[in-house]
């Protein structure tokens, strides 16, 4: 996966791109709205990191720019946070917002939604957590050699865990990343696949691999 990322701010950029190499992805790096057009004027991308502050063309020029030529998905960086801006940007043809500051695995998963939404396969083939392996191409997880015949849905929910071994994810971030649709509160659907996933790895490993933390979510146990 080739990705641009035109951020002005040193310290932002050197910090995404590290962040993003580490898991596999291909970055350019632009400091200006004029550098970032340039760059992808003469590349093709999969998906494009947008800061709105830019020195010679703003981000908002750069987005309408990319919308005259360009399907490419394009993700908002900005300190901005008035719903005005966020319905302005989106309206503009951005495909998602991302307030300052975040954490880089927000703007991963956000980013793996993107290229879903654009058929494009995401990142590495295989995941590992302890004994569990991820199956990309099958969809699908592994004990001991063995699969666990987990639906796409079940599956997705593992992926996102797995990424982010260490943080908490809410039922409606686990519900967004695996059904690509808005969480209007249904708790059933998450604590269901979540009971059933946790049913399959029992039938390799007697060892909890997903820990529920009361009041937030889920993470992976460790």
């Amino acid at each position: 996966m080739h990705l641009l990322i035109i951020e002005d701010h040193n310290d932002i950029n050197a910090m995404i791109q590290d962040y993003l190499q580490k898991q596999g992805f291909q970055c350019d790096q632009a400091y200006s709205g004029t550098e970032g057009r340039l760059y992808y004027s003469t590349n093709d991308y999969d998906l494009i990191i947008l800061d709105l502050m830019l020195p010679g063309l703003s981000g908002e020029e750069l987005l309408e720019d990319i919308r005259k030529h360009s399907n490419v998905p394009v993700i908002v960086l900005s300190a901005k946070d008035s719903l005005d801006s966020k319905v302005n940007v989106l309206g503009a043809g951005a495909d998602d917002y991302l307030c300052k500051p975040f954490e880089l695995e927000e703007l991963l998963a956000r980013i793996q939604v993107q290229l879903r939404k654009s058929n494009k396969t995401s990142i590495n083939t295989a995941l590992q957590y302890k004994k569990l392996l991820l199956d990309s191409e099958q969809y699908d997880a592994k004990i001991n050699d063995t699969y666990l015949n987990l639906t796409k849905h079940e599956y997705l929910i593992l992926e996102l865990l797995i990424r982010n071994p260490k943080r908490v994810f809410t039922k409606e971030e686990i519900y967004e990343y695996a059904w690509n649709d808005t969480y209007y509160g249904d708790d059933k659907t998450i604590n269901t696949h979540m009971s059933n996933i946790r049913k399959k790895i029992r039938t390799q490993v007697a060892e909890e691999y997903i820990k529920t933390v009361w009041g937030i979510g889920f993470k992976m146990a460790e």
